[in-house]
């Protein structure tokens, strides 16, 4: 399953985290799209590339329809099960109208099914239902319970959880006990908590030393996971030589790869670059298109206004044609 940020993760300054976001995996987006081929009125995919063992100890049959799209046979199969306390078809069941599989999505049957499974020991169910606890829309509010749920989780080995326990022991101030639990889900290369442990490296909190050399190997790290903000981050290092040598045409590699990704910091740098011809080739036009792309997400950089001005009018349009393309 995938993951998505509630808030992007900011940790900055000695007091790290002021507003930690919690991560969590993608409940999805409504009922997955049926392909081709349907049986029974199932859709039938490629299936969901799930761990059998995340369920606990899985009832094949329905786990062998859920991995080939049979998403109803899988929840008929599973329900009676559930029904009389399996917890790994309780969790089954969860996911699926977690994630409209099969079915509309049903985010307060998934929670009941979560909630079930989390009270016989499932980690990740008690990630998901820590998760809606802290949320509170779905299901009433429960910080202290939350808690519990994800502590236990994330003391289970999964990741996500030692992420998400991390940042809820920053909000409430524990940032020594918190790192522990970020270089933990670090190390089992989730990149939220890599570009987490590149920040306390580089800012020398929670116990730890500054360390501009360990904070960039995490912010590599982090980058080559597809975190965005550390190749926004990764990329500015390696222009401006911090935490190791200079390499001008990396770090505009990097900085593209975040800017193509989005990253609307990543086009005002990249813009930057271009003017100046800093690890790439000096273009006056894929300078100002860049730059008036992030412009019209909101971003201002007065230097970047001024090089503006400075553009002839055949500059401007062309310009203007380069980045409705980048578009």
């Amino acid at each position: 399953m995938k993951r998505i940020r509630l808030t992007t993760l900011s940790l900055i300054a000695a007091a790290l985290l002021a507003g930690p976001g919690l991560a969590q995996e993608d409940t999805g987006k409504g009922a997955r799209p049926a392909t081709q081929q349907q049986e029974n009125g199932d859709a039938k995919g490629d299936g969901v590339p799930i761990d059998p063992s995340r369920f606990g100890e899985i009832v094949d049959e329905a786990y062998g329809a859920f991995q080939r799209g049979y998403y109803l046979t899988a929840l008929e199969l599973a329900r009676p099960r559930a029904e009389k306390g399996d917890a790994a078809a309780q969790t089954l069941i969860a996911e699926i109208y977690a994630n409209g599989l099969g079915v509309r999505r049903d985010l307060q049957e998934a929670a009941k099914w979560y909630e079930k499974a989390a009270e016989q020991g499932i980690p990740d169910a008690q990630l998901q239902f820590a998760l809606l606890l802290i949320e509170g829309t779905v299901v009433k509010p429960d910080p202290d319970r939350a808690f519990e749920l994800m502590r236990k989780a994330a003391e289970a080995g999964r990741p996500l959880a030692q992420f998400n326990l991390a940042q809820m022991l920053t909000d409430q101030g524990r940032l020594n006990e918190a790192v522990q639990w970020y270089e933990k889900a670090a190390e089992a290369k989730l990149p939220d908590a890599q570009y987490a442990m590149a920040q306390i490296y580089a800012e020398g909190v929670g116990g730890k030393p500054q360390n501009l050399e360990k904070a960039r190997r995490w912010l590599e790290l982090a980058a080559k996971n597809n975190f965005d903000t550390a190749q926004l981050d990764f990329g500015t290092w390696l222009v401006e030589g911090r935490g190791g040598p200079v390499n001008f045409a990396e770090g505009f590699a990097w900085l593209k790869r975040a800017a193509d990704a989005g990253n609307v910091a990543a086009w005002n740098r990249v813009a930057k670059l271009y003017r100046a011809g800093v690890g790439v080739d000096p273009d006056r036009v894929e300078a100002a298109a860049w730059y008036m792309r992030a412009r019209q997400a909101g971003l201002i950089d007065e230097t970047m206004e001024d090089f503006l001005d400075g553009l002839s009018d055949d500059e401007i349009q062309r310009s203007q044609e380069r980045m409705e393309a980048l578009r």
